[in-house]
């Protein structure tokens, strides 16, 4: 059992970088300083050498908050060993993750299972956290046996799950039909039990998650031929990705009277669908972001109109803010997360920066972004201390603000039966 004793971080260059960043809007300094530094808060160094990001006020790590709350330090790995050294040390982490139980969605210092709500995007970070570190850096070393074990069991966890009634023992008691889910008929896209907010699903085909898991399996798939030069295991996540792929465009497409054809947030391949969305990534608004789609395809555009749309029953707007809440937190309350991923699915300059200024006003005084808040008086928020967003937001300002070229993505897997 490895101790609960960690190490506290310090990051020479990502201090230097939050030090030296000046902007004449004071406000947009203070934040953006608070979110660089914000992981190096959360993470320490674990007694068995790796790496521990803990997600806030909470105290765990969330493969999925984890992996995001790192993405910003990407842009520094290249040319500062000692962040690089983090990262490979975090994946390392997630590797073990994997390998103690494929359907935990968070875990403590010492390894034990914090939450065993099995969420698909769960097995999908590390993977994609991984890729893009090593295309990035050009550093193949993170791409160990031991990691290797924990992408064996998170493929074999997909491909388990494609046929949730028939092969999988997973049950929670957070889920409808005692724990195992209400009816869902094959569709190739596989089942997945919990939001990325932590919520159960209503219908258990998850179309963001398996937007996700497409491009993680396209990722898996260059990892297993090119590195550990493993061409089954390669042909084997090809071959799921290209299943959950037409799953996603057979299953998940909707056709709406105002908007045309959309994505369902939810549906169970027996013509139910959710028609909405929900601020924890990956959302339908983000898809172009987890290098799904692109901003301008077809379908995709008629969902963003849909989702930034009073039709969208999670879209909320007051007087300082709107955006996309949910049913996780109160209701009328904004995310930031979904107001960035509007930031970076946004195709005019102008939207950009009102997202931005938007962002700057829900500043309670802190200089954090939090979970949650009232879009009509920002200092009524959910969690002191949420390291998601101000990662988020860091690289938001980097990319769309800075000239800082965005990070790599998996290849895009738009198919779009119905064209561009």
């Amino acid at each position: 059992m490895i101790a609960q004793s960690a190490s506290a971080l310090e990051l020479d260059s990502i201090a230097k970088a939050a030090a030296n960043y000046t902007n004449p809007d004071a406000k947009l300094q203070a934040m953006y300083r608070a979110a660089l530094l914000n992981t190096s808060h959360q993470a320490t160094i674990a007694s068995d050498g790796t790496a521990y990001v803990k997600t806030g006020d909470i105290p765990a790590e969330w493969l999925r908050d984890a992996s995001a709350q790192v993405r910003p330090y990407l842009f520094y790995a290249k040319s500062d060993p000692q962040v690089a050294q983090l990262l490979r040390e975090m994946i390392a982490r997630m590797g073990k993750y994997l390998q103690i139980d494929p359907y935990a969605n968070a875990f403590t210092l010492d390894y034990r299972v914090w939450e065993q709500k099995f969420e698909l995007d769960s097995l999908a970070y590390p993977i994609t956290l991984a890729w893009t570190y090593w295309k990035e850096t050009g550093d193949a070393s993170i791409f160990t046996p031991d990691l290797s074990l924990g992408f064996d069991k998170a493929l074999e966890t997909m491909e388990r799950e494609q046929d949730h009634a028939k092969n999988s023992t997973y049950t929670q008691k957070e889920i409808p039909n005692g724990g195992k889910g209400n009816p869902v008929k094959y569709t190739g896209m596989i089942w997945t039990g919990f939001r990325p907010s932590d919520d159960a699903c209503t219908y258990n085909y998850l179309i963001p998650s398996e937007m996700m898991a497409v491009v993680a399996l396209g990722e898996l798939d260059e990892i297993e031929r090119d590195v550990y030069h493993n061409l089954l295991k390669s042909h084997r996540a090809s071959a799921l990705r290209d299943e959950v792929q037409t799953g996603i465009q057979t299953y998940g497409v909707v056709f709406t009277p105002n908007y045309g054809y959309v994505y369902a947030y939810e549906v169970d391949g027996l013509n139910h669908a959710n028609l909405m969305d929900d601020a924890n990534i990956p959302s339908l608004l983000s898809a172009p972001y987890i290098g799904y789609t692109k901003a301008t395809s077809f379908i995709y555009a008629n969902t963003r109109r849909f989702l930034l749309s009073k039709d969208n029953p999670t879209y909320y707007s007051g007087k300082l803010a709107s955006g996309i809440g949910s049913p996780h937190t109160n209701d009328g309350w904004v995310w930031p997360l979904a107001m960035l991923m509007q930031g970076f699915t946004a195709t005019t300059e102008s939207e950009k920066r009102d997202v931005l200024n938007q962002l700057l006003n829900s500043d309670p005084g802190d200089h954090l972004l939090h979970e949650s808040f009232d879009p009509d008086d920002p200092a009524r928020y959910s969690r002191v201390d949420f390291g998601w967003p101000n990662a988020l937001f860091s690289e938001y300002v980097m990319t769309n603000f800075e000239g800082v070229p965005p990070l790599p993505v998996g290849s895009t897997a738009d198919l779009d039966f119905r064209g561009e």
